[in-house]
């Protein structure tokens, strides 16, 4: 476990309510570990609906993981949420990565 991951497990564990620091944590295990990552990713789209860089991240490993149906989805999902919350710019990418995989 590197420095960075145990201080950033500190951070989860300081403040487990800020869905930053569990982003932070995914996006370093997504380097070696993807099942942890993942864990953590739909942990985050579970609990911190709204928080949409999640769902780009999310998206991405299940299309690394060969999981093309739920990376569709995942997008889609983060796709509407941007939209309900008036985010269009992350509508936008959600939407252009999820045509991209679509094709």
């Amino acid at each position: 476990m590197t420095v960075r991951i145990k201080q950033l497990e500190q951070f989860v564990k300081d403040d487990p309510d800020d869905p930053f620091n569990i982003y932070a944590l995914a996006l370093e295990y997504q380097k070696f570990d993807i099942p942890r990552a993942l864990a953590l990713f739909e942990q985050l789209v579970t609990h911190h609906l709204n928080y949409l860089p999640t769902y780009y991240q999310l998206a991405k490993l299940y299309e690394v993981t060969g999981d093309t149906d739920k990376a569709i989805l995942t997008f889609e999902k983060g796709r509407i949420i941007a939209q309900s919350i008036g985010d269009y710019k992350a509508m936008r990418e959600l939407k252009s990565a999820s045509s991209e995989l679509d094709q």
